[in-house]
C-alpha cells in the first residue's frame, strides 16, 4: 500500500519544477545566441546625442552640409576611417580624442560603421 509520502512526492516535485522552469528559462534564455540586436553598447546612441547631435542631426541626417549625413557612412567609411575621424577630426569637424574615451569611440565607429 502506498504511503502518504509517496503519493505527495509526484506532486512536490510538479511543485518544484514549476518554480524551477521559468528561472531556469530566464537565466538560459540568451545562451548560445549569436544574434545581435544592437551594435555597440546601450549607451552609444546616448554617447551620440551628447557629443554629435549639433553637427549631424539627430536622425543622422546632417545639419551641416552633405559631409555631416551619417545616414550611410558605412557605406563610404570603414569602421578604422570613422574611428580615426572621431579621434582626431579633419575637415571642418574636432577631434573628439580628448573628449571620449577610447572604448566610446569605438562604439561609436563600431554602430556608426553598420549605417549603410
Amino acid at each position: 500500500m502506498p504511503t502518504a509520502a509517496t503519493i505527495l512526492a509526484p506532486r512536490g516535485a510538479v511543485r518544484l519544477l514549476l518554480v524551477l522552469a521559468p528561472a531556469a528559462l530566464l537565466i538560459l534564455g540568451g545562451c548560445g545566441s549569436s544574434a545581435k540586436t544592437t551594435i555597440g553598447s546601450a549607451d552609444t546612441p546616448q554617447i551620440f546625442k551628447s557629443n554629435c547631435v549639433s553637427c549631424h542631426g539627430s536622425d543622422l541626417q546632417g545639419r551641416m552640409g552633405a559631409s555631416t549625413n551619417l545616414t550611410r557612412v558605412g557605406k563610404r567609411m570603414t569602421k578604422e576611417q570613422i574611428k580615426k575621424q572621431i579621434k582626431q577630426g579633419g575637415g571642418g569637424m574636432p577631434a573628439f580624442s580628448s573628449r571620449l574615451s577610447d572604448a566610446q569611440i569605438n562604439e561609436l565607429a563600431s554602430w556608426l560603421s553598420g549605417k549603410k
